[in-house]
């Protein structure tokens, strides 16, 4: 949620925005200070500044008008590609098979795939 800047001020009627400074004892912010820009009024807390209300946006869109989400692999079906391949090797300038010798890309696929071992989902244990 954004943070509403945009008041009408309650003591000249002035719209502008809120103008908010730190407020440090020592070198430790303390809190903030909310006032008008326009006439300098300091504001006591965020509960009595008169932030200026905004219609709602009006809703164009609804659900019916999504498309279909689109299914490409079937259950299963994605975890023959070379990049679930156990001879699948990245590194920074190419994707290369080491059973075949030769450039790749991840959604490649032969007959001689071989699954790779699962990989902890964290890399530290």
């Amino acid at each position: 949620m954004k943070i509403p800047v945009e008041i009408i001020c309650t003591n000249c009627g002035t719209e502008a925005f809120l103008n908010r400074e730190p407020v440090y004892e020592g070198l430790k912010k303390t809190g903030e200070e909310l006032s008008c820009p326009a006439c300098g009024f300091i504001f006591v807390s965020e509960a009595e500044v008169p932030f200026k209300a905004h219609a709602a946006a009006p809703n164009i869109f609804t659900d019916a008008d999504r498309s279909k989400a689109v299914k490409v692999f079937d259950e299963g079906e994605n975890k023959s590609i070379c990049r679930y391949c156990a001879d699948y090797v990245v590194n920074p300038f190419m994707q290369f098979c080491s059973r075949h010798k030769k450039e790749v890309q991840a959604t490649d696929g032969c007959p001689q795939f071989s699954s790779a071992p699962e990989k902890p989902s964290n890399p530290l244990l």
